[in-house]
């Protein structure tokens, strides 16, 4: 589908060049012109991040185009239940905050394996960098590419390792050039951008529909509805209640790419804060994303792939000269979220790997040099992975994300989530949890994404229940690998250590953000 191609005037071409000299600019100005030291790093953006920042690097780093399309794409064949992949978020949001965020800051770290490093020690911080470096390649890079890619195909109809190539150069650059604080002046730019482009297609959507009361009426009751009975096959509510926290304790609460913004606040009640903002900005999915999928099946109802709603709805709805700005956003959350990955898998492997076991004795000059050598090896991994992902069957887009993230999630909610909550945990318990643990739960991902598929053997669980059974086991394990350990080897608190309580600001920011919560669900259950 390039028919947005054929609708390109100069003021689109003008709109786009624009916005790459605004971005380049932005980037510039914080890679190079606002540095006040010579030793600044690439990584946590020399703790200098306010909550507006925080919330708007960490919500453009989980947009993504895959969020763009995907949400749309499910929109349009089962109405809003994938808004609880945004929604459901607050309570693991509302964990990485209150409980998480403040032993993170107090720890000094700059990475998540030296968080457990310090507490289990260099054997621990090894495993866990690698399983690091692991997950923020396949499920950040890749998969983010992939989507991006997918786009661009729709778009220029060109084939996928053209699209990735560029898209991932382009990315690069910001993490390249000014790691953290590039990528996060530049997020906040693009967020903005975002929301007043969907929402503008949104708008334009609900007009030609004929209002709020015509959309409600014109698509199935259940469309409406957040939880699904425990019949239906694609979202039962069980799947997603007992699924979805083991993804989201992994994804919100201990993945780099996620947490690193919070690292990087100027102190923990703005990091506490820029959390709680991206709680809101969860909202908004349901308006700037999934409704956009609601608006193209009662206008363009005979699509053969649900996954083109968004760019049907872009390429039909929008007036010439406007069509600059769609595809200024598609590469914003590009950007956003390729940066972001590219950002956190250098800061892992130079700050985890490269100083802790290649060279200790490493200066600054030569640190940010293997970070932005980890960078480019980085992007060469992710082309060659989208590919694979490229020739996975079975599964829509969406699904195609959640069960991979859902894969590779179990061990460290296990490990993370054990290693906060229950003094007991062993150094062995968490080392077998990471290694053996992971390369079961990776092997079943395999097996259920390539070689015995869903769509042809029919005995699998639905898969988030089934990353739900994986996490259960690894729990019971570690726990009994825990309580039959001979020589225990557990975490002493350093009682010197003060974990700072949240502020008043802080409480009033969360129990209004529950209160608007709960309020949502119960509007949008039992249609």
């Amino acid at each position: 589908m390039n028919g947005i191609v054929s609708k390109l005037t100069i003021y689109d071409y003008a709109i786009v060049v624009a916005y790459l000299v605004i971005l380049i600019v932005i980037g510039y100005r914080a890679s190079f012109v606002d540095k006040k030291k010579d030793d600044e790093t690439l990584f946590l953006a020399n703790k200098s991040l306010g909550w507006p920042s925080i919330g708007f690097n960490m919500w453009g780093t989980n947009v993504g185009p895959s969020m763009l399309l995907a949400f749309a794409s499910i929109g349009y064949s089962t109405g809003i239940v994938a808004v609880n992949f945004d929604w459901y978020a607050f309570v693991f949001l509302m964990l990485l905050a209150l409980v998480f965020a403040p032993k993170y800051l107090a720890a000094k770290v700059s990475t998540m394996p030296e968080f457990m490093g310090k507490r289990y020690g260099d054997s621990t911080q090894n495993i866990l960098a690698w399983y690091a470096l692991i997950k923020i390649l396949i499920s950040w890079l890749s998969l983010g590419l992939f989507a991006g890619g997918f786009l661009v195909r729709q778009i220029l109809g060109i084939p996928m390792w053209q699209s990735v190539i560029v898209l991932v150069l382009f990315a690069g650059l910001f993490a390249f050039a000014g790691g953290l604080k590039a990528i996060a002046k530049v997020n906040v730019f693009q967020m903005i951008l975002l929301i007043c482009v969907s929402l503008t297609l949104t708008i334009l959507g609900i007009s030609k529909v004929g209002g709020l009361e015509k959309v409600y009426s014109s698509v199935p009751a259940d469309y409406w509805n957040l939880i699904h009975p425990a019949s239906d096959p694609k979202y039962p509510w069980p799947a997603i209640l007992l699924g979805y926290p083991v993804a989201a304790v992994a994804f919100f609460c201990t993945d780099q790419a996620m947490v690193q913004s919070v690292l990087g606040a100027k102190n923990l009640e703005q990091g506490q804060l820029g959390v709680n903002f991206i709680g809101w900005l969860k909202i908004l999915s349901l308006p700037l994303f999934i409704l956009t999928g609601v608006l193209c099946y009662i206008l363009f109802p005979n699509l053969k792939d649900p996954a083109e709603a968004y760019m049907t709805m872009v390429t039909n709805l929008f007036p010439p000269g406007l069509n600059g700005l769609v595809i200024v956003v598609l590469i914003a959350v590009l950007v956003g979220t390729i940066g972001s990955s590219l950002n956190s898998l250098s800061t892992v492997f130079t700050m985890d790997i490269y100083v802790k076991k290649i060279k200790p004795t490493a200066s600054n000059q030569e640190i940010i040099r293997t970070g932005r050598i980890t960078i480019l090896a980085g992007c060469v991994f992710a082309v060659l992975m989208v590919l694979a992902i490229d020739n996975i069957k079975g599964l829509n887009l969406f699904d195609v994300f959640q069960s991979v993230l859902g894969f590779i999630a179990p061990p460290l909610s296990v490990v993370f989530l054990l290693t906060v909550f229950w003094k007991r945990t062993t150094r062995k318990a968490v080392n077998f949890t990471l290694s053996a643990g992971s390369i079961f739960s990776l092997t079943v991902g395999i097996v259920y994404l390539w070689i015995l598929t869903p769509d042809k053997f029919p005995f699998w669980p639905h898969y988030l229940l089934l990353s739900f059974y994986i996490f259960l086991f690894l729990l019971l394990l570690a726990m009994l690998i825990s309580l039959t350990d001979k020589t225990p080897q557990v975490y002493i608190a350093d009682e010197t250590v003060v974990i700072a309580k949240p502020t008043r600001r802080v409480k009033i920011a969360w129990a209004a953000l529950v209160v608007v919560m709960v309020l949502l669900y119960l509007i949008f259950t039992g249609h």
